[in-house]
């Protein structure tokens, strides 16, 4: 995500870890650097030089906090300027520490207990508001809420079929209406559905717009009357660079917004533009989506998300995601992966673990390894780790708990039942004995070794 953004800062980076003393000369080379990732990821030229303007004034000023270097203090300098530009609006940061910054409570401080919150979701055409829909019903779900979605898109032919198909993967309720137009209603209705339900959140999806269609601006208007929503939600295209700002102040003179959920961040070089315009409307960024499945949706949080930018890591959303796989964890699998004793059926588990919260979540969040992994690499794990997946699956029990019991003829049948060449059983097997040994070493080894037993160290 901001390959362009996270590259140049982290190279600007380096000219002051490398440096033997700050001068006002590598600052001026320093902010020029930042100018030219920035600009380079579409941000407002303004926003640009007042970000390096208020970069170097502090930076040549400040005193370092005690115990801070100045070194370290002009990061904590940039790290701060940057949240800010993406909304960040708590006091100028001054130190860092393993632990990251307390963020916000984000979205979930709207929605109030004991009565149904009814959520508005708002968004321009193409924007993928339905499938975000379904990606917001499926975080809430994981973070304990109950919720009902009503499908109120009655200009787009399918809207409907494809949200009940995508909220029923999750056991969400959709409720809408097939042959109506009238969305104004089938929102009243929808309300009525669930109102007797034990539901803590109502999320209505609407038809996409444009700022510049009158008819359905009046609708979205009507909409917010009837629903008297505690939540409006704005879903923008991360593509669409800094003319996010004019969408989104558009849609908060009709109804006003409380938040914006960015999409399709991932390989755009318009996504810092769409980021720093939202912020700028004085909307919160609620939410970004990292990619295609419904799972892929990130509440967002600026000082988090300039962490990963500029390499410091983000071990909080790494802790997040492997939260979510707790009520599968085993204590006594994780006594036999740190003994070394570790099975077949133990790495199995791993690679589903690791498969569940995706390569470039699990890599992008963990310090000083993010840049170091290209996309063709993460390939190659991922194709790597698919390949091992179906060898496991053709495997018998007593084969995962003993794998010295394959030989020659149990390795034809497992490679007949998986598709794959007995090289690649033998490998995986290798790679597996190698896996335990690795399991009682250092984390930095245990990460080399990470990316060796996907061939690609």
């Amino acid at each position: 995500m901001f390959d362009n953004l996270r590259d140049g800062l982290r190279s600007a980076l380096k000219k002051i870890v490398g440096a033997s003393d700050i001068n006002e000369e590598l600052i001026d080379s320093l902010c020029k650097d930042v100018q030219r990732a920035l600009l380079q990821s579409d941000v407002n030229v303004r926003l640009v030089l007042t970000i390096t303007k208020n970069l170097k004034e502090r930076a040549m000023q400040e005193q370092p906090p005690k115990g801070l270097s100045r070194k370290d203090h002009v990061v904590t300098i940039l790290y701060g300027e940057l949240a800010k530009m993406l909304g960040y609006s708590g006091e100028v940061i001054t130190t860092i520490d393993k632990k990251g910054i307390d963020d916000d409570p984000g979205a979930t401080a709207f929605f109030k207990p004991g009565k149904q919150n009814v959520v508005l979701m708002l968004g321009i055409q193409g924007s993928g508001k339905t499938t975000v829909t379904a990606k917001l019903s499926r975080w809430l779900t994981k973070h304990g809420y109950r919720v009902g979605v009503v499908g109120a898109d009655t200009w787009r032919p399918g809207a409907l079929t494809q949200l009940k198909m995508n909220c029923s993967k999750i056991n969400v309720e959709v409720y809408g209406e097939e042959n109506s137009k009238d969305a104004v209603g089938i929102a009243r209705h929808g309300l009525e559905h669930f109102k007797p339900q034990n539901l803590d959140v109502v999320i209505i999806d609407t038809a996409g717009r444009h700022k510049e269609e009158a008819g359905l601006l009046q609708e979205m208007k009507e909409m917010y009357q009837v629903a008297t929503p505690e939540l409006v939600l704005l879903v923008i295209d991360g593509t669409i660079g800094q003319q996010a700002y004019n969408q989104a102040a558009a849609f908060h003179q009709a109804a006003p917004v409380g938040g914006i959920i960015i999409t399709k961040l991932d390989g755009t070089a318009k996504g810092g533009g769409a980021l720093a315009a939202s912020a700028a409307t004085g909307a919160k960024v609620m939410f970004i989506g990292t990619g295609e499945r419904i799972d892929d949706l990130e509440q967002f949080s600026p000082t988090r998300f300039v962490g990963r930018l500029l390499g410091m890591g983000d071990i909080k959303a790494l802790l997040e995601m492997a939260s979510g796989l707790e009520g599968q964890a085993d204590e006594n699998q994780a006594k036999r992966l740190f003994s070394g004793k570790m099975t077949i059926e133990d790495f199995y588990a791993q690679m589903e673990q690791v498969s569940k919260m995706g390569f470039r979540n699990v890599i992008d969040n963990l310090p000083g390894l993010s840049g170091m992994v290209k996309e063709d690499q993460l390939d190659a794990m991922q194709e790597r780790m698919e390949k091992w997946r179906f060898i496991i699956q053709s495997m018998t029990n007593e084969e995962k708990k003993d794998p010295d019991l394959i030989n020659e003829s149990r390795r034809k049948r497992i490679a007949r039942g998986s598709g794959m060449p007995e090289g690649e059983i033998k490998h995986m097997i290798q790679q597996y004995n190698n896996s335990k040994t690795m399991m009682k070493q250092s984390k930095g080894r245990q990460m080399q070794g990470l990316m060796r037993r996907f061939g690609i160290g």
